[in-house]
């Protein structure tokens, strides 16, 4: 096995794996009974953060093919840890017998649609991470991408969810939106930075001409 062929195994690997932590991390904090589980399952339960998985193994992969494929399949093999887990150690309502639940009930109805959905819309989110590896005003469109998602999704969630999910829910939902903006404002002010330190650059280091 060549070098070039063990990097690009072990890129598969990290990818399968951090797929599946992201999957479990969720309901697994969902099974915590106070408010640091709630808040980090609301934070990994989230869509937002599903495709910031897929944007950064696209990002961190030269070669656009292996983007598109590593974050498809780490998002789908995420999903499917995701859903066995729920499936496997479903969490009981209040007021409701643990007896009543029955493990692995409706499996299939839940892991196949939402892994087709993760092969489906893996690959172009990995392609737009790859893509935000383009310096300066070329890629930041690209590199909003996350906190583009994660601000809406989570303002719609408090616009819609917010009367009926619990506070710690809903704080850390108002806490993501107020990330994603300082994260946008962030690459924003990077990308002006680095564009007017280059102009700099080039002026002080052009060459003395002396007019004729």
């Amino acid at each position: 096995m060549t070098n070039s062929q063990r990097a690009r195994f072990s890129a598969a690997a990290a990818s399968i794996g951090s797929g599946v932590l992201l999957g479990l991390t969720g309901p697994a904090a969902g099974k915590l009974d106070d408010s640091a589980g709630v808040a980090v399952s609301a934070v990994f339960s989230g869509g937002w953060s599903w495709a910031c998985y897929a944007f950064m193994v696209g990002y961190l992969r030269r070669s656009k093919l292996e983007s598109i494929v590593f974050s498809s399949l780490g998002l789908t093999v995420g999903v499917t840890a995701y859903y066995l887990f729920k499936s496997i150690s479903p969490v009981v309502p209040p007021g409701l017998d643990a007896g009543a639940v029955e493990p692995g009930e409706g499996i299939l109805d839940k892991i196949l649609p939402w892994t087709m959905g993760a092969l489906v819309l893996g690959a172009p989110v990995g392609l737009l991470g790859n893509l935000a590896r383009v310096p300066m005003w070329g890629g930041l469109l690209f590199r909003l991408t996350i906190p583009f998602i994660a601000f809406y999704e989570t303002s719609m969630r408090l616009e819609v969810e917010a009367s009926t999910a619990d506070p710690v829910t809903a704080m850390t939902w108002g806490a993501v939106r107020l990330v994603a903006c300082a994260a946008a404002l962030a690459l924003v002010g990077h990308t002006i930075w680095s564009w007017w330190y280059g102009r700099r650059g080039v002026r002080v280091g052009k060459p003395f001409r002396p007019e004729r």
